[in-house]
């Protein structure tokens, strides 16, 4: 009988994270894929990506509707609730063997909350990371206490899980699996990519995405008005923005970039969700990423090209010499973009390697996954202390 493997995803960018495990998940013949589809995937405002699931030959399995229709914190804990409830439900009738979930968003503590009253065992995917600004920091940790498998993105994070308490033996160090998108896509060149997405490019690029610092009281609006007035003290640079994901106060950020766009049409676009290929294409193409994604952080030093990394919502991250830290002020972000364009960095960025590896992760957790599979009966663990025999 096929073993099941569950993977539960809510957003467009750890589905595209997902994509080279899914694909090896689904060739194997004695496993059976179910996909499990929540969040902002369901969600009109956010692009209802679901469909490209589905236009991509992905089978549903099951969709949680947690209903996101505010980006309060009261919204969020709402949202987290309703999703208990709904994971509850669709994780018993699937009964998956493991089930499989990456970092540390809200809905993600909330399957892993009802996989764990259900007993049922859960791999986990970058975890021992740190992102000190957001309330994630904490939901990373506690998917952790709560998954048997562990698989992070660097040594130094797999230590992090072991500090936690978790078995050496149960957490294994795979790399990014950003990575493997990188290694494994046939991407687009810059022409192509602009007929696609409608863009003109200009002769330098950057690609921008910010989101909110969510431990710190609605500072989204004054921090991306800062970024704007940087931005603008170059105004022979083309400007791609990605909207925010699934966070408090994300509203504010979406209305000001549909304004700033309209202001400044053809050199800036946004998009609410570029797709995978046509995201790590543009990558490819600008001269610099800007905000304070872990894209910028984890999958842009693959590239050579410098991040310019803004506050406080990446920090503690392991992070590639081709990263700019600065503080969210309008004179310390236009510098920093001043940096990021000389030729002299921009061409260090480019022997710089990445600490988060060299590709191959989807296939190392495949292999322990499947090595291990049969084994996940007894879901008792021990308190791991470091230093004790």
């Amino acid at each position: 009988m096929r073993k099941k493997i569950c993977i539960t995803t809510g957003s467009r960018a750890d589905f595209g994270l997902f994509r080279p495990l899914l694909i090896k998940i689904r060739s194997a013949q004695d496993f059976k894929l179910q996909l499990l589809v929540t969040g902002a995937h369901l969600s009109k405002k956010f692009g209802s990506t679901y469909k490209e699931i589905e236009r991509e030959g992905h089978e549903i399995t099951k969709k949680v509707d947690i209903q996101i229709t505010s980006d309060t914190e009261k919204g969020i804990c709402r949202s987290i609730g309703l999703g208990i409830i709904g994971f509850a439900k669709a994780l018993d009738e699937l009964k998956p063997d493991v089930l499989v979930l990456l970092g540390d968003r809200f809905e993600t503590l909330a399957c892993a909350i009802a996989a764990h009253v259900l007993k049922i065992p859960i791999a986990h995917i970058h975890g021992g990371e740190r992102t000190e600004g957001v309330i994630d920091d904490a939901f990373r940790h506690a998917i952790t206490k709560m998954s048997f498998l562990h698989f992070t993105s660097a040594e130094e994070y797999r230590q992090r899980v072991i500090q936690l308490g978790e078995s050496p033996d149960r957490v294994f160090n795979v790399g990014a699996l950003g990575v493997d998108n990188i290694k494994t896509y046939k991407l687009l060149n810059k022409d192509v990519l602009g007929k696609k997405i409608g863009f003109n490019f200009a002769k330098r690029n950057i690609l921008v995405t910010f989101h909110p610092v969510t431990l710190e009281r609605h500072s989204a609006k004054s921090q991306f008005k800062e970024l704007l007035g940087a931005i603008d003290g170059f105004r022979d640079i083309g400007v791609i923005f990605t909207k925010p994901n699934v966070d408090t106060d994300n509203s504010v950020i979406r209305d000001l970039i549909d304004v700033y766009v309209k202001k400044n049409s053809p050199r800036a676009v946004c998009f609410e969700n570029m797709g995978t290929l046509k995201y790590l294409s543009a990558l490819q193409a600008v001269a610099a990423v800007v905000g304070n994604s872990s894209s910028g952080i984890i999958e842009a030093p693959s590239f050579g090209i410098p991040t310019i990394n803004i506050g406080d919502r990446q920090q503690g991250r392991l992070m590639a010499k081709s990263v700019i830290n600065c503080e969210p002020q309008t004179k310390q972000i236009r510098n920093a973009i001043k940096k990021a364009f000389s030729p002299r960095f921009a061409q260090f960025c480019k022997t710089v390697s990445n600490p988060y590896g060299a590709g191959k992760a989807a296939e190392k957790i495949y292999r322990v996954v499947r090595g291990t599979i049969n084994n996940l009966s007894n879901l008792k663990k021990t308190f791991y202390t470091i230093g004790e025999r």
